[in-house]
């Protein structure tokens, strides 16, 4: 740490479709959804994280409610640098006389193009960063549950994450076969949505898919403790009169088994890719499962079962992404996978 190091603020940031997490000094210090809305016209910033989240899909003409990031990458370039340096901002609570200069560590989906990789950087460097630094999420992944990823082992990581599921065997502090899919969460909560339409006539907004996700989410269809039925109340599609349908976690398995197959149709492909001998060490240490998809019941026994592998969660799978690049950001260094 040199004289200047007061100049200087370090944060690993994870970018996602669903949720942004900072990290700062070791701490979770943001943990907001990747949410913003704007006035209509001006383009000027009206609220961000938690309190757009609460707008989104209740807003007038003049407020609108933008997720910047689709599919793990940017899509809409003006929101997502707002979204990022309103999420700094949170940081630092406390006036100071001058702003650091900031030098962050983000994550990127391991299936991005050159064109999605240099948005990131444009919106990252446009909110002020000065030194950034990219890591594939897989990566950030293994090394946030605790993984030596430098080791001459392999392992294998599938971070299932609002827009994308991530899926890769890594060795040697590389990623030696990847596959990014567009199917996840966002996926997940779109066919709640199309369920209720067809099978019971309601209709539903993002947030109330993404309640019954939570509440009653599934991959199988019969578990050992289920939760309760969950009350979805909404117009009938047909007279606009209010129904309240009760929802038990077996539809919503049943709903999900198509999202879900694909998604165990990417990780074999990656099984296929494999040398032989890390495939080796996948089998005897198992698969990890990471991300806020890796929380959906029941889905570790349903992959288990199917592809004849252990499957186990991580501890904390909705940040051990971030926590990775956290580490990442302490060994910018040490760690030779970090991109430029």
């Amino acid at each position: 740490m040199g004289i200047f190091s007061f100049l200087t603020q370090e944060i690993a940031i994870d970018l996602g479709t669903a949720n942004t997490i900072i990290i700062h000094n070791d701490k979770v210090v943001v943990n907001e959804p990747s949410i913003v809305a704007i006035e209509h016209g001006t383009g000027k910033l009206i609220a961000i994280g938690e309190k757009a989240r609460q707008m989104h899909g209740k807003t007038h003409e003049n407020i609108r409610t933008i997720r910047p990031l689709r599919d793990g990458v940017i899509a809409d370039f003006n929101a997502a640098e707002q979204m990022i340096r309103g999420m700094i901002k949170m940081i630092n609570k406390k006036p100071r006389l001058f702003t650091p200069s900031l030098k962050m560590v983000i994550c990127i989906p391991s299936g991005s193009t050159e064109v999605e990789v240099r948005a990131v950087r444009d919106s990252s460097e446009h909110a002020g960063g000065r030194d950034v630094y990219m890591i594939y999420e897989p990566m950030a992944a293994a090394i946030g549950i605790g993984i030596d990823v430098e080791a001459p082992e392999g392992s294998m990581v599938v971070d299932i994450g609002g827009g994308t599921t991530e899926i890769a065997v890594i060795a040697l502090g590389g990623i030696v076969c990847n596959q990014s899919i567009r199917v996840a969460g966002d996926g997940f909560t779109t066919d709640i949505q199309a369920y209720m339409r067809h099978q019971h006539n309601i209709k539903i907004g993002e947030r109330t898919a993404e309640d019954i996700k939570i509440a009653v989410g599934s991959a199988l269809p019969d578990l050992e403790n289920p939760p309760s039925d969950y009350i979805v109340r909404g117009p009938n599609l047909m007279t606009a009169m209010p129904i309240e349908i009760p929802i038990s976690y077996q539809e919503i398995a049943h709903c999900l088994d198509k999202s879900i197959s694909k998604v165990e149709t990417a990780i074999l492909a990656v099984l296929e890719q494999t040398p032989p001998e890390l495939y080796a060490d996948v089998v005897n240490r198992g698969i990890y499962l990471v991300g806020g998809g890796a929380l959906l019941r029941g889905l570790d026994n349903r992959f288990t079962d199917k592809i004849n592998i252990q499957f186990h969660i991580a501890e904390d799978p909705m940040q051990s992404v971030a926590r990775g690049t956290g580490i990442a950001l302490k060994n910018v260094d040490k760690f030779p996978f970090l991109m430029r």
